[in-house]
Order: C-alpha cells, then sequence, then structure tokens
C-alpha cells in the first residue's frame, strides 16, 4: 500500500468514524459530564476547603479524566461488529492496524481532547494552584492517548463477547495504574517542588511506544476474537 492510498484510506475512515459520532453526539458528551458529576461531588463530600481540594486536585482530575475514558471504550468496535463492517476492516486492502490508528485517535479527539481542554476550568474547580496547571497540562496531553490506545487493545480483546463492558473495565484498569501514577504524581512532584520532568519522559516514552505497538496488538486482538 502507497503512502498516499494509506492517507485516503485514513481520510476515509477519519470521516465514516465522525460522522458516526455527530449521529449519537449525544453519547459523546457524556465523558465530558461524567468526569463534571465526578469532580462536583468532591467539594460536596470534603466541603468547600480550598487547601484540602487543591491537595488532592491532581489524583481526582487525573481518575476522573481515566474513568470517563471507559465509558465509550466498549462501543469502540462494538457497532462494527453489530452491523457486519468489521469484515470489511479484516479484508481491506490497507493494514487494519492502520485503521484501528485512525479509529484510535477519533476516540481521542472525541473524548479526551475536549477534557483536555476543559482541564482549567476542572482545575479551578478544585483549588488547583496556577503553577500546577502546566505540569497537569503536559501529563493529560501525553497520557489521554496512551489511554485510548490501551483501551483500544483491551476493546479488540473483549469484542466478541456479550455484555463485556464490566470486564473491559476489569483488564484495563490495571493497565492505566501506570500512566496514573506517572501522571498524578509528575503534578505531585511539582507541588511538592520535585523534579517533575522525569515522570513526563516517561509517559511520552510509553506514549511513542503505545503509538507503534498498540494498533498492531488490537489488530491481531481483533482477529482472534472474530475468528
Amino acid at each position: 500500500m502507497t503512502g498516499p492510498g494509506l492517507i485516503a484510506a485514513a481520510r476515509a475512515q477519519i470521516t465514516r468514524d465522525l460522522r458516526l459520532v455527530w449521529r449519537r453526539r449525544g453519547d459523546a458528551a457524556q465523558p465530558v459530564l461524567f468526569a463534571l458529576m465526578v469532580l462536583a461531588l468532591f467539594p460536596l463530600a470534603l466541603g468547600a476547603n480550598p487547601a484540602a481540594l487543591a491537595k488532592i486536585a491532581p489524583g481526582v482530575l487525573w481518575v476522573a479524566v481515566l474513568l470517563a475514558g471507559l465509558l465509550t471504550l466498549d462501543a469502540l468496535f462494538r457497532s462494527d461488529v453489530e452491523d457486519g463492517s468489521i469484515e470489511q476492516l479484516l479484508l481491506s486492502p490497507v493494514p487494519l492496524a492502520w485503521l484501528i490508528a485512525m479509529r484510535v485517535l477519533v476516540h481521542w479527539v472525541v473524548t479526551g481532547l475536549p477534557l483536555l481542554l476543559l482541564t482549567p476550568f476542572f482545575a479551578e474547580l478544585l483549588f488547583l494552584p496556577r503553577a500546577l496547571l502546566m505540569p497537569l497540562m503536559l501529563s493529560l496531553a501525553l497520557g489521554t492517548p496512551l489511554l485510548s490506545l490501551i483501551g483500544a487493545t483491551v476493546a479488540a480483546l473483549t469484542v466478541g463477547i456479550r455484555r463485556s463492558g464490566m470486564l473491559l473495565a476489569v483488564l484495563a484498569l490495571p493497565l492505566y495504574v501506570p500512566v496514573l501514577v506517572f501522571g498524578a504524581g509528575a503534578v505531585i512532584a511539582a507541588a511538592q517542588g520535585l523534579p517533575w520532568i522525569g515522570a513526563i519522559y516517561l509517559l511520552a516514552a510509553g506514549l511513542v511506544l503505545a503509538l507503534v505497538l498498540a494498533p498492531l496488538a488490537a489488530a491481531t486482538a481483533l482477529r482472534i476474537a472474530l475468528s
């Protein structure tokens, strides 16, 4: 497959996925609303104590973003299986891993990017010091696409199982833990005046590795699940 052929296939896949998202745009808003509700619970439970909320803000923000991303993972390949288009993807002359990478890109644009753009607003809700906003934004900018790539692999493994939502979460959450540790840890280290850029480098390295391996793993998992 030549370069222009891959680009044309990517454009067609992205256009198709975005049209499907637009038809179900109410579902696309669920991660943002879910994250907002999770963040709103902590001031209600702990009271409007800026010092207490600021202390837990990095972890709470990361957990809210992580859980919000889980909401849409089950539907990542489910519609393709239900309408039979998954067979067309498997038989396509374009590498399946390439098409999956485009699907993950759309998933991140619809799910992760809105959460990233709303992070300054979420940080204000939890009284996060503005000096910590840059480490938080950097960690989320690297961590959210990494979560989408990991989640796509797990979603491909469970696509052949009916009502796999709970199983998907059980499988994905342990794989999300290192991303959560380094992402929230970078912000906590910055709050304590410690070097934090090392955690960002580790997230960047993990993202590069996942960009190469996750689409290949997801493609293999889809073939196994549907065989």
